[in-house]
């Protein structure tokens, strides 16, 4: 009889739900999705409501259930913490010590009276051993050294460990309050931008900045190991004891206070931004060029919040002593509800892996003899959440009163195609919706890569954020080397690498003088919409076995432009989460200036929709978010 897991994470940031069976997994969603609260944190019931449907089973039907940290062991730090820090920090102790008291203290009770008929264990992972059992058990490798590296979890803040088989060890950790994605965070709140949400929006802009502040930072905030472990300075930072990230002492060292959120961003911003990216980079270098000594392995798993600084990642596999690696797509706390279920098939119940496709030897997706190499792991390309078939499309549509035509399969992708190459902005919501931050062309947002315009209508017009955020390409993955200094799969978003010379536009001699955000409406490549200033690109190559209906729509494209590749940003606006439902896909295409919504088979064109009034205070909502 087939073994069913439940893995749970939740009450922190990006709550999330994944089921699997026998070691597979066949469901995995954040409950934001649901919701449509962003970064819902609350129990993720109707992530396992769906969960629990796609594997075709009730609650009283599971096996086992884990939640992916131990509730009592992080109460404890907050307790020591306060202790340490008292008589400071009494404010965040007052606003922390109920919820604890509330609902955290008595997990057991609270998992099992949301899982109506439930009787079974409950089982609880450690915070960085749910990451690393994510990053390593759907990863392609059978041996492999694993790194997890986000702001804290019980105590431990990063963690080294070794990943073999079915068995994982984990041999360092770094410890509360020393913690890189805790100092990346006191730096995103310092410029201005939510914590947890903005770090991204840091990484972005970081390269119209100049590195200015990094040897400031070296004196006085940190120490930075040969290890890649941190000592911070205390003195500049308020999170231990406060509802704040830093206070009054970094802005004495930084000539001035932190930037409001919404106002206008200066150089100093973005000299900050480039000056924290750079120290990160360097203790992601330092940190799994350690591991690669205390391992021995050639291959790198990796995963935590920290993990989506793509920017880092490309600098471990260029630089670094690692052959490949890989990295959890949901890579934040959501992924640690797939991982601690992972962990309790591999770990608990001692269960053995297989290959990714279920049987036979592991094959390493490395190029052999000029072919491109097999490419294969558990994630199924992260494809895990709710999908729709046409049938109920087509009720919703016609409930609706919505205009759409349905396009047959074999003429789908040529007329996509001919749209982007036409310049509109095409909605694409094509079968399961992805698990993690990233939209991989299931619930994406795609246009023409070589238009010049392209980045600020869909960053002012569509997804209504700063102008200066990038966007990224989707590349076929016969083609990622023609075009990217990239030789190998990034399939989830997660590395980045720069264009190529020979794609590459010199720079105007008057645009050359030109400093920070200036330099954003200056084309840099033949695909300008998706290159950033430094001419880098966050890449997602993509195979037809993983995603057929996306590829053919790519491949259309390059047959009629011959470019293969579009952008690709996330199906939603500034402030709310990823579409999941399609209604949510056209609520937003109806509330932005997109011009073509694609459900399943079905296309629809602004222009022919029911004309509905939309107040301006709706964008508003999203601009101030």
């Amino acid at each position: 009889m087939a073994v069913r897991i439940l893995g749970i994470s939740a009450y922190y940031h990006d709550s999330a739900a994944c089921v699997i069976e026998d070691g597979r997994i066949v469901a995995a969603a954040q409950e934001e999705r649901f919701t449509r609260k962003k970064h819902d944190a609350g129990f993720p019931t109707r992530a396992v409501d769906y969960c629990l449907r796609e594997a075709g089973i009730r609650a009283d039907q599971l096996d086992l259930v884990g939640f992916y940290e131990k509730p009592l062991v992080k109460f404890s730090r907050l307790i020591e913490t306060y202790i340490a820090c008292a008589p400071g920090g009494l404010r965040s102790y007052l606003t922390a010590l109920p919820i604890w008291l509330g609902e955290k203290l008595w997990m057991s009770d609270d998992l099992r009276e949301h899982l109506q008929g439930y009787e079974g264990e409950i089982l609880f992972g450690e915070h960085h051993e749910s990451h690393a059992a994510s990053a390593f058990y759907p990863s392609p490798f059978e041996s492999a050294a694993i790194v997890t590296i986000d702001g804290v979890g019980e105590w431990a803040t990063s963690s080294i460990g070794v990943g073999r088989g079915h068995e994982i060890e984990l041999l360092r950790e770094l410890r509360f309050p020393h913690s890189l994605g805790l100092l990346y965070s006191a730096f995103t709140y310092f410029t201005g931008f939510r914590v947890n949400s903005g770090e991204y929006k840091v990484m972005g802009l970081a390269p119209y900045g100049e590195p200015k502040y990094v040897d400031l930072i070296k004196d006085h905030l940190l120490q930075i190991r040969d290890d890649g472990s941190l000592w911070m300075n205390m003195e500049y930072f308020t999170y231990p004891s406060g509802l704040t990230m830093t206070g009054g002492a970094l802005e004495r060292l930084f000539g001035g206070p932190s930037r409001s959120p919404e106002s206008k961003l200066t150089q100093r911003e973005m000299d900050l931004a480039r000056s924290i990216q750079d120290i990160t980079e360097e203790v992601m270098l330092k940190m799994t060029a350690f591991a690669h000594r205390e391992s021995g392995l050639r291959d790198l798993c990796l995963a935590g919040g920290v993990a989506l600084n793509c920017v880092g990642n490309g600098r471990i596999l260029r630089e670094g002593t690692f052959e490949e690696i890989w990295i959890q797509p949901a890579a934040g706390d959501a992924g640690g509800a797939l991982g601690v279920a992972m962990a309790l098939w591999h770990r608990h119940l001692g269960k053995p892996r297989l290959s990714p496709e279920g049987a036979g030897t592991w094959e390493r997706p490395r190029q052999v003899k000029g072919r491109l190499p097999k490419y294969a792991d558990g994630m199924s390309g992260s494809y895990l959440g709710p999908s729709f078939s046409d049938e109920e499309i087509g009720s919703f549509l016609l409930a609706n009163g919505y205009k759409a035509r349905r396009v047959a399969a074999s003429e789908l992708s040529d007329e996509v195609a001919g749209l982007i190459a036409g310049e509109k902005v095409v909605g694409l919501f094509l079968g399961r919706m992805e698990f993690g931050p990233r939209a991989l062309g299931a619930r994406s947002i795609v246009g023409d890569p070589r238009s010049p315009k392209m980045q600020s209508i869909m960053n002012l017009k569509i997804k209504f954020r700063e102008s200066f955020r990038p966007f990224a390409p989707a590349v076929l993955r016969e083609q990622v080397g023609q075009w990217f200094e990239l030789d190998r799969d990034s399939p989830y978003m997660l590395l980045v690498a720069d264009v190529r010379p020979d794609h590459r536009l010199p720079i105007p001699s008057e645009a050359r003088d030109l400093w920070g955000i200036e330099q954003l409406n200056v084309p840099r490549s033949d695909v300008p919409a998706i290159t950033h200033v430094d001419y880098s690109a966050r890449i997602q190559t993509v195979r037809r076995e993983t995603h057929p209906v996306y590829y053919d729509i790519i491949e259309a494209f390059h047959r009629r432009t011959g470019c293969p590749v579009v952008v690709n940003t996330s199906f939603n606006v500034r402030g709310e989460p990823i579409v999941c439902t399609p209604e949510d896909a056209y609520r937003c295409f109806m509330r932005t200036d997109m011009d073509v919504l694609v459900l399943g088979s079905f296309i629809l064109e602004k222009t022919e929709q029911p004309v509905k009034a939309e107040s301006d205070e709706w964008r508003e909502e999203f601009v101030l978010d």
